[in-house]
């Protein structure tokens, strides 16, 4: 078997790390949740998460994945062959997420093409769900696909698989280098043109006022930690692959905290950007912030195309600017999304990674059809909401009562990352991934469950909800107890006496 690849350099291991953990939501999600949560004061509890569970997990995923160097089934194969199956439920995770993550763009890739003439016209949400996306009732599940959603999906795909193609070093390592700086780059010129508009100051003022009396509420804590968990990409198998590509000296600690600080500063940009053109948009219109501040899709394909139409000048280039900025944050991060499982197909059946390419990229390309269809909105919706809730957020939750209390894996990691890294963590890493990390996401995990036994998500019917909610959730478990039942080549999910040798003398 070849030798496993490997990063060409630290800067980009770091590099493809961060472009995986800024994303759309970045841009879309934390200016949002921030302002919700007690604006300028919410920055304390998004702190503290960050400290107690962001960084504490990023570590731990990114020492086993050094450490026992394999795709994230693999490395949990190696740790406890009775933990394989969280392994490929994170890669079922990260499959689905990229069927419709891959969509999102592709609509970014049309209105960065719309941005030329301000396609969108007076009416930006209308044109969104009736001129751009088709959606119309009475189409059942699906209807028929989109062409203007389903031409800029193929050339993401191409795209997307083209890099993976060409390898970790050569393919992934590169595009970050090339993809990341000039998504900053693009991004801050956004930002200082946002803070010369007129009301700027408005929207700046709405996001960073501290809101004291939110911190006492437990809810703004739990969303705290929340959108950590969701935005550093940890839980579904990204981060382990991505560090399994790692020479055996490696800084951990500092590989992670420089992940870590480097999202969290783009969010905090991001922040600023949105809000200031928020704040023109509030003043220009002659309402309040809250009548303009929005999250996620309308936020990006609404409210931005509205604030494009009034801006004083350069109107069609800042659009350019802006949706060109979510192509390049998505592509980054669907890049390291589809690696998750080309990995997994590799290690577990032994094949080139040509064809691990082909068989999981283009099975994720082929489903990712569905989101193409008139209805792939609404489907897109509730897929996102309950693979990041009861996905993601469980599988968390499971890795980390797993690796502490069920494994008892954590001494022996602690003692892996010190042995490799210029600084070392101490007790309060483990003390957080045993006893905080677990409780907030419990927490969580209850929260979400009462919510959604007790009423629809986004008031969708229940067989709409059953089909692309719970049963999307349900079967990424299943499909992990599944293929981890299937043998691995001989001897693969077992570290050789020398691997062992060599982890215990990296020092």
């Amino acid at each position: 078997m070849a030798e496993r690849e490997q990063w060409g350099s630290r800067a980009g291991f770091v590099l493809a790390a961060i472009g995986s953990a800024v994303g759309l939501g970045n841009i879309w999600r934390f200016p949002y949740v921030a302002y919700e949560n007690g604006g300028g004061a919410f920055l304390i509890p998004y702190l503290f998460a960050l400290l107690t569970a962001g960084i504490p997990i990023l570590i731990m995923e990114f020492t086993m994945g050094q450490r026992f160097r394999g795709s994230s089934p693999l490395t949990y194969a190696r740790i406890n062959r009775k933990a394989e199956w969280m392994g490929w439920w994170q890669i079922a995770i990260a499959f689905v997420i990229s069927t419709y993550y891959s969509v999102i763009i592709a609509w970014a890739i049309s209105y960065t093409y719309f941005s030329f003439s301000l396609s969108w016209g007076d009416n930006p949400e209308g044109f969104l769900f009736n001129d751009f996306l088709k959606v119309e009732e009475g189409v059942g599940y699906f209807g028929s696909l989109v062409p203007g959603v389903l031409i800029p999906l193929i050339i993401v795909w191409a795209t997307t698989l083209a890099i993976l193609f060409k390898g970790v070093k050569k393919g992934i390592e590169l595009a970050n280098r090339i993809l990341i700086p000039t998504l900053i780059l693009m991004f801050l010129c956004i930002v200082i043109r946002a803070l010369t508009l007129e009301g700027a100051s408005v929207g700046l003022d709405a996001f960073f006022r501290p809101d004291w009396e939110g911190l006492k509420n437990p809810s703004v804590w739990v969303a705290a930690y929340g959108h950590i968990f969701f935005s550093l990409s940890v839980a579904f198998a990204i981060m382990i692959t991505y560090s399994s590509y790692l020479p055996k000296k490696a800084d951990i600690n500092n590989n992670a905290f420089i992940t870590a600080f480097s999202n969290s500063g783009f969010e905090i940009l991001a922040g600023i950007g949105v809000f200031a053109v928020l704040g023109f948009m509030a003043v220009s219109s002659g309402v309040g912030i809250d009548d303009v501040a929005a999250g996620g899709v309308g936020l990006a394909f609404v409210v931005f195309p509205q604030i494009i139409n009034t801006f004083p000048g350069f109107n069609e280039f800042f659009g350019f600017l802006f949706f060109g900025c979510l192509v390049l944050a998505g592509i980054t991060s669907l890049i390291s999304i589809v690696e998750t499982y080309v990995a997994g197909i590799q290690d577990k059946f032994n094949v080139t990674r040509t064809k691990a390419v082909i068989v999981g990229g283009g099975l994720s390309a082929l489903i990712s059809l569905v989101f193409a269809t008139q209805n792939g909105v609404n489907i897109l919706d509730a897929v996102d909401y309950f693979i990041n809730n009861f996905g993601i957020a469980v599988s968390g939750l499971v890795t980390v009562v797993a690796m502490g209390w069920v494994f008892r894996k954590l001494p022996e990691i602690k003692d892996h990352t010190n042995r490799v890294s210029d600084f070392k963590i101490g007790s309060w890493w483990t003390f957080c991934l045993m006893v905080v990390t677990p409780i907030i996401l419990g927490i969580m995990f209850v929260q979400n469950l009462v919510t959604n036994l007790t009423s629809n998500y986004g008031n969708f019917d229940t067989d709409f909800v059953i089909t692309f909610g719970w049963s999307i959730a349900v079967l990424a478990i299943v499909f992990g107890f599944v293929i981890s039942a299937l043998k691995w080549q001989t001897g693969k999910n077992q570290l050789s006496v020398k691997e062992i040798q060599e982890g215990k003398d990296d020092e």
